[in-house]
Order: structure tokens, then sequence, then C-alpha cells
């Protein structure tokens, strides 16, 4: 079943006593191919599938994109779609739950990787002359050793600045906790860390 072209200016919905057809309905007439049922659906069900990925990817463009495929998704498989086993609403919402995850996931990998293979240069990331200090001379082993001597909340923030190369604003939000505090964290457990390894400034 090809993929309807959505038309840039839609029917008007409805209105007065006139009930609409339920999505559930709607999903229905999709999967025997009916174009016109599917502009219907994409109204009903577009704004709370984009709510529930934007709460959970965060970055418009990318919610959007991925919305753009649930919706695309609703189109390629509504045959799949029993009424019975629930309503069509939250069908789309699980279809849409599960490739938020899958985006965010891949991005996540994604961007493991390519600082994996940058390490060299993200570990060297001037957040202070502290981090430069012991990012520059020190071997891995020794810095997790110490390690074990900051507290649970410094290492978690260092762990994230420096081993997974977020900057102040991404550990903020990670770990919902205010910019000004994350730097403190930061900037103690480096203060340790070089105290730990014997590293002068």
């Amino acid at each position: 079943m090809d993929e309807p072209a959505r038309p840039r200016h839609m029917a008007p919905v409805p209105s007065g006593h006139e009930a609409g057809p339920t999505a559930e309905e709607l999903l229905v007439r999709v999967a025997k191919g009916d174009e016109r049922a599917f502009e219907l659906l994409y109204d009903q069900l577009a704004g709370p599938i984009y709510g529930l990925v934007r709460r959970i990817v965060r970055d418009a463009a990318q919610s959007e994109e991925v919305a753009q495929e649930v919706l695309v998704e609703l189109w390629r498989t509504a045959t799949r779609y029993a009424p019975e086993r629930g309503s069509a609403l939250n069908w789309a919402m699980t279809l849409a739950h599960r490739r938020a995850v899958d985006r965010v996931r891949s991005a996540r990998a994604s961007t493991e990787r390519e600082q994996k293979a940058t390490f060299e240069a993200a570990r060297g990331r001037p957040f202070d002359e502290v981090a430069e200090s012991v990012t520059a001379r020190l071997e891995r082993s020794q810095v997790r050793r110490c390690l074990t001597f900051l507290t649970d909340l410094q290492r978690e923030s260092v762990l994230l600045a420096y081993y997974q190369g977020y900057t102040y604003r991404e550990v903020a939000e990670v770990l919902s906790t205010p910019q000004g505090t994350i730097k403190t964290r930061l900037r103690d457990g480096l203060i340790r860390l070089r105290d730990c390894l014997g590293v002068t400034a």
C-alpha cells in the first residue's frame, strides 16, 4: 500500500451535531487503503503523537521527524490493528513510544561511538585548568582508582563530562540539576582527582 500524499489544506472537520468517525473506525478504513480516512486520522493523532515523542526525544526537529515516521507506520501497518485489543490512540501511542525510545538509543550509541573514536581530543575539553592537567598527564587506570575517592554525585558528573563528552549544560540536563551545581561538583571532583594523583596545576 503506497503512502498517501497528505494535501496542504484539509477539508473542514464536521461541526454542529454531526459526529465524525472515531479513530478506531478511521484506522479500519485506512487498512483498506482509504486515503481520506488517513487524512482525518492524521488530524486526530498527529498532535498527541508529537507531544509524546517530544517529551522523550526533546529535540524539536527530531521529534517532528519521528512523529512523521510513526504516522507513516500507521498507514503501512493499519491492517495489523485489531479494535478488540484496545483503542487506536493507545496503539498509535505505543508505536510512538517505541520509535522515540529507539531514536534516543540510536542517537546515544552514535554519540558514544564518535566520542570513543575521538577520545584524545574529547578528554582535553577546556572545562578548567585542573581538568586539562588531569586529562593530559594521567593514565586512565590511575584516574579510575582515584575516582573511587569522589562522592557519588561528583563521580557521576565527572564521568559524564570527561568519559562521555557531555558539556556542562548536557550534564545538568541529564541529571536534572542546575548548571551551577554541576560546575561545583566537577570543580571539586577534579580537585580531589588532582590531589589523589599528585598533579600540580
